[in-house]
């Protein structure tokens, strides 16, 4: 299992790098939402059950689309605007995903996700390991 502390430190500093972020959340390869936040003092607009119901559709929603990489490259983020919210879905690793809503107003997001999200994304994508999965495959390899 992924250590809490560095997915609660993770979202925090997610969310304090743009003031258009509304909430985050992390959900790993099976749609499971391992950690969520939301920026403070906003009024959620889903419920904590609604947005574990999200995490595991968007993960679903993500396989669908990796069926075409070969011949379109890998997707860097998928966004989706809605009236009330942005929300994006960047792939951390292999192993897990950031779920991402923005405010509806903010024009620049794909300036947002690329130059400030991103960029965080990929310098950390290697802190997400399993660690009881490494450690297992570790055994492996040495016998």
């Amino acid at each position: 299992m992924i250590e809490y502390d560095l997915i609660y430190e993770f979202s925090k500093v997610m969310l304090d790098l743009d003031p258009s972020v509304r909430w985050m959340g992390i959900a790993n390869k099976f749609g499971v939402l391992l950690n969520a936040e939301h920026r403070e003092g906003l009024e959620q607009l889903m419920t904590d059950e609604e947005n574990e119901e999200y995490a595991a559709l968007t993960v679903t929603r993500h396989k669908t689309r990796i069926k075409f990489q070969p011949k379109i490259g890998d997707l860097v983020y998928a966004v989706g605007k809605y009236e009330k919210v942005l929300r994006a879905t960047i792939r951390i690793n292999e192993d897990y995903f950031l779920l991402l809503t923005l405010d509806v107003d903010a024009t620049d997001y794909d300036s947002i996700l690329v130059k400030k999200i991103i960029p965080l994304v990929r310098e950390r994508r290697n802190e997400f390991v399993d660690k009881d999965a490494s450690e297992e495959n570790q055994k492996i390899q040495s016998t």
